[in-house]
């Protein structure tokens, strides 16, 4: 679409016109206060999991997970993690 609009201006040389591309910026998003252990459960939160839950939530629609999830406990005993997310 943005191709064919610029092609299309009568002041732009359309051969000096190379194919466009969105920008590929990169950036972090970072999940604090979830619990390690899922509620009602003996399993352990894992990047397949965070995944899942973000795919199935409308706020999220429009990211994209570039890399699998960083899932860290706050301290050794502690049951809270916080995620890190490259999107």
């Amino acid at each position: 679409m943005i191709e064919d609009y610029v092609k299309n201006a009568e002041h732009i040389n359309s051969d000096d016109v190379e194919i466009p591309y969105l920008p590929q910026s990169r950036s972090y998003l970072k999940i604090i206060g979830i619990l390690y252990l899922m509620e009602n459960t003996n399993i352990f939160l894992n990047s397949s999991i965070v995944e899942t839950i973000l795919k199935n939530n409308h706020i999220f629609n429009s990211m994209v997970i570039i890399s699998e999830s960083c899932i860290i406990k706050v301290s050794p005993k502690s049951d809270m993690t916080i995620i890190w997310l490259d999107i």
